[in-house]
């Protein structure tokens, strides 16, 4: 059983299954609220605060926590004048109005300062009170401590509020986990009962603060498991099952990055039971693992016997940030992929139907920071003059296969994790009634959002035309087709690029076909792969070229992208 409460690195995690809270009553005397308190007030002395001065020339440090939890609990129900004369150190406290509203201030905003998630332990079926509604769970919890808070605070001010801000004071996520069995932990007994997430609940905008702000260099295959007996404390980790494209992952996070492994919840469709209870995953990824070796690398693995694919990335401050966990899922299903003949694309694609009828489905191509979620993304918002329905396919990876004679775009993702800066003003707005955003105050604060759907970016759709997204040249010509080949082909394989800050990467560098995920570390292989879909691209006269997003030059962010969509209108009407 996870235990009530646990708190550790920026996040709180609090079990409803064991401890939930209906009253202000119980809300005070949880272990939740005297480990927050005492958190709290050990804040204040590490940041040698004046406040802290102040309390403890009335109360003795080490009475602190009991004193306040004691005296809260009588401010509930009694006068503050009738508390004052039940002891004489609360008497004195309760002297200092000014001083009792600066902390209880301090602690409310202490608390809302944590991302704050919560879980109920479901025994897999739908009955029972552990599958009691969680969104009127959070909304019930929600109002417990807003109804605590603003008791004690007007009791302490003698006078009602006049103004209600109804703040997230609750959970900001909330996750509904079962048992899961199968035989494939028979093989994997590392893994074995790992509780799986069967439903989440979030309130946004969800905002998270993760250490990193960028993903640096490769991630590295291996040739033993590096999965096999890790020492994991399994009332720790949390398994979200997803659904990458067409394979079934097992993505097992540890608390310490709960911020990422709910984030997932807008990138990936959460697998239902039915979906994978009678299944092996094709993919697992191990996110945040302590190790004693803290070289340990970010490394991939192909178990050949079982046939899945396996990542796992120790935990280290270096890996918070949500590009470690999305680009190593991307890594193992790519592989997969190539190992099935397929080629993986790192781009965005969209199926576009104009007013006047005429429909096309285009692809981009670029590594991080190319600029083609932004030019797609300029194509939504220039898109009211001419569009009558546009559906993403993917925005960030897709897998090419060769269908009768033609290539078709299969997607992956169904959310898009794009970067702030470079959208158009406003659009962070209009996400906020379903966004996750990363750090919006540091450079490369992202946005996590959904976009398209399962059932759409699984159809699979022929591709129209498929361009490299150039964002360092800064050429009059926006769009150039290439007749030759053999031209594309260096293009694409060389894909050049200038950094936009995504990474640890600076200046104009090169990334092999624009992809260094699988396909880099998977080079001799994809090169057959390759070949193979361009010459399928030029035989059925599918359009192949560049297109000048223009997004790393500056003075050119926003104008770029919007050239580049503009020309893309243009393309498709004739």
């Amino acid at each position: 059983m996870i235990k009530e409460y646990s708190q550790n690195r920026s996040n709180v995690i609090m079990n409803f299954s064991v401890k939930y809270c209906n009253s202000s009553e119980e809300l005070l005397n949880s272990f939740g609220f005297k480990k927050v308190l005492e958190k709290y007030i050990l804040t204040l002395e590490k940041k040698d605060t004046v406040l802290y001065d102040k309390i403890t020339r009335i109360i003795q440090k080490e009475n602190l926590s009991k004193t306040y939890t004691e005296m809260f609990k009588l401010l509930l129900s009694l006068k503050k004048r009738d508390v004052s004369k039940l002891n004489e150190q609360y008497k004195k406290i309760l002297l200092h109005k000014d001083l009792m509203f600066e902390f209880i201030e301090g602690l409310y905003s202490y608390w809302r300062s944590l991302e704050r998630y919560a879980l109920i332990q479901s025994n897999g079926n739908d009955q029972g009170i552990q599958n009691v509604n969680f969104i009127e769970a959070n909304n019930g919890f929600a109002n417990v401590v807003l109804k605590t808070y603003r008791a004690i605070e007007e009791n302490i001010l003698g006078e009602e509020h006049n103004i209600y801000r109804q703040l997230s004071a609750g959970i900001n996520a909330g996750i509904v986990l079962m048992p899961y069995e199968n035989k494939f932990f028979n093989h994997y007994e590392v893994l074995e009962n790992i509780l799986f997430i069967k439903s989440i609940v979030f309130t946004p905008p969800f905002i998270v603060y993760p250490k990193n702000n960028k993903r640096s260099g490769l991630f590295k295959e291996v040739y033993e498991n590096p999965i096999t007996d890790l020492p994991m404390n399994k009332s720790h980790y949390f398994c979200y099952p997803a659904k990458v494209g067409e394979s079934l992952a097992f993505i097992y996070f540890h608390r310490d990055f709960m911020n990422h492994g709910i984030s997932l919840c807008n990138l990936f469709e959460l697998a239902k039971p039915d979906e994978y209870k009678h299944s092996q995953p094709d993919l697992i990824y191990v996110f945040g693992q302590r190790v004693k070796n803290q070289n340990k690398e970010n490394v991939f693995y192909h178990d050949k016997d079982k046939n899945i694919y396996i990542g796992f990335a120790p935990s280290s401050d270096d890996i918070d940030y949500f590009g470690y966990m999305k680009k190593m899922i991307l890594t193992l299903h790519n592989v997969r992929m190539l190992d099935r003949g397929h080629l993986p694309i790192h781009g965005a694609m969209v199926n576009v139907t104009l007013k006047n009828g005429k429909n096309a489905n285009i692809a981009i191509m670029g590594d991080s920071g190319a600029g083609k979620s932004e030019s797609l993304e300029a194509f939504r918002t220039l898109s009211s003059k001419y569009l009558k329905e546009i559906k993403i396919i993917f925005d960030d990876m897709v897998v090419f296969k060769v269908e009768n004679g033609k290539i078709y775009g299969y997607g992956t993702e169904v959310g898009a994790f794009v970067r702030l800066d470079d959208l158009a003003d406003g659009y962070a707005f209009e996400a906020m009634d379903r966004g996750i955003f990363m750090n919006p105050h540091r450079i490369n604060a992202r946005l996590l959002y959904p976009v398209s759907n399962f059932k759409d970016i699984m159809h699979g759709y022929k591709v129209d035309i498929f361009l490299y997204a150039n964002n360092y040249v800064d050429k009059k010509q926006i769009l150039r087709l290439i007749e030759d080949k053999n031209e594309a082909i260096t293009i694409f394989k060389k894909g050049t690029r200038k950094a936009k800050g995504t990474t640890t990467e600076s200046g104009v560098i090169d990334s092999y076909f624009a992809n260094p995920f699988g396909v880099v570390q998977r080079k001799q292989q994809s090169e057959e792969i390759i070949k193979r879909v361009f010459d399928v691209l030029y035989d059925t006269n599918v359009e192949v070229g560049e297109i000048y997003t223009k997004l790393a030059i500056d003075g050119y962010e926003r104008k770029g992208p919007e050239k580049a969509a503009q020309k893309l209108f243009e393309w498709i009407m004739n």
